[in-house]
């Protein structure tokens, strides 16, 4: 990466060259996966026509950690452009809760993604959808071939699973390509005539990798103890998985918290001390732009914070509030500004780990957190088994 001055030999030698390869190769896998969805699009097409003409259709997003932000980071265009019901629902939630959850008679997709597919809830998930829904089909999206999702839906009716180029499942222990290369995924599965600029956003995250605006390395240097993500409508789980980034290659060193920026004022704005950063995504939507604008200009002018960075794609109203513009986003709508917004994000918590002496292939000193879940009992379902 070049905002931290190191060659590719040397952040191979702090443990941090698949982290560092990975963030820079997502302009590339973009371009596959685009690729890659539209030569799947009549079996697409075939696939989901028949879900589609049911008008109560339930959509249930799944996944777990940085595969359910996935999910969140895409309803609010899903409920828009599908007219649907449309909810992101973790695959923890649904081992621990799935009679709860989801709704026998109600016809359901059940949209999962999996980097690899082995964590235990992933397959399970897809069991206890079965197991308590009249009607239930499944999207895989998955970066692993040889996973268990895979195996277990591939060519079985009633799924239809879209494998994404091999370089997607990540090497290192963050998800960075993969979470990207899913959401795009997802994104013109679901939303064919939705088309994403996958040029303009490759164009933007590479701006973003080279630290074009300097924000980087400014704030991956500024020694922040603490740091916010703010994020509205499909932002939100942008925002959350930038934390959740933060955490994983810190190895929790970095506490980071995500909120919408109107949230924020009702408690959370308590966590702001002259140690934190506050990073705003804001978005290209008047509407919303207006009610962030107020937050970012109020967290200015207050004073407390370490510092406040605004990221944007569009130039005005930035005035006094640290913004860094990203280029040729002017007209890009929110789902186009998350890829290079969250690119932002994971080059930032890569910088932030090697400065704190972490080694981010491979982040956690005690090995309490793994790459694959581990340690994961799955009970069989009252009554059910």
């Amino acid at each position: 990466m070049t905002f931290t001055g190191l060659a590719a030999d040397e952040l191979e030698a702090r443990g941090g060259g698949w982290t560092a390869r990975e963030i820079r190769q997502q302009p590339a896998m973009w371009v596959a996966t685009e690729q890659l969805i539209q030569a799947l699009r009549p079996h697409v097409e075939a696939f989901l026509a028949p879900l589609m003409a049911h008008t109560d259709l339930r959509v249930v997003l799944t996944g777990a950690g940085s595969s359910d932000y996935i999910g969140r980071s895409l309803v609010p265009d899903l409920l828009a452009g599908l007219s649907r019901r449309v909810e992101a629902i973790a695959t923890t939630d649904l081992v621990v809760g799935g009679g709860q959850l989801l709704q026998r008679d109600v016809p359901t997709l059940l949209v999962s993604f999996a980097r690899s597919g082995n964590s235990p809830e992933s397959v399970a998930a897809t069991e206890i959808a079965e197991t308590y829904l009249a009607q239930c089909r499944h999207l895989i999206v998955t970066c692993n071939g040889d996973g268990a999702l895979y195996r277990r839906h591939h060519g079985r009716p009633g799924s239809l699973v879209a494998l994404l180029p091999e370089a997607t499942h990540d090497r290192g222990f963050a998800m960075t390509s993969s979470f990207t290369s899913m959401a795009l995924a997802a994104r013109r599965l679901l939303l064919p005539d939705q088309p994403v600029d996958v040029a303009r956003i490759g164009a933007a995250a590479d701006l973003v990798s080279a630290d074009h605006g300097g924000s980087l390395a400014a704030a991956a240097g500024g020694g922040f103890r603490r740091v916010v993500y703010l994020g509205s409508r499909g932002l939100a789980g942008i925002a959350d998985e930038a934390a959740l980034k933060l955490l994983e290659l810190t190895d929790g060193e970095i506490v980071a918290m995500a909120q919408t920026p109107l949230g924020f004022r009702h408690g959370p704005k308590t966590f702001v001390d002259g140690e934190t950063l506050v990073v705003l995504f804001l978005s290209n939507d008047p509407q919303a732009r207006r009610y962030e604008l107020d937050v970012a200009r109020e967290i200015a002018g207050d004073g407390i914070a370490g510092r406040l960075l605004v990221l944007a794609g569009q130039g005005h109203g930035l005035d006094g509030l640290g913004a860094d513009l990203l280029p040729g986003l002017d007209g890009a709508s929110d789902a186009e500004l998350s890829f290079p917004y969250l690119t932002w994000a994971q080059a930032f918590a890569l910088g932030r780990s090697l400065a704190l002496g972490r080694t981010p292939d491979n982040p956690s000193r005690t090995g309490a957190v793994n790459r694959v879940v581990q340690g994961v009992t799955i009970y069989p379902e009252p009554g059910r088994a």
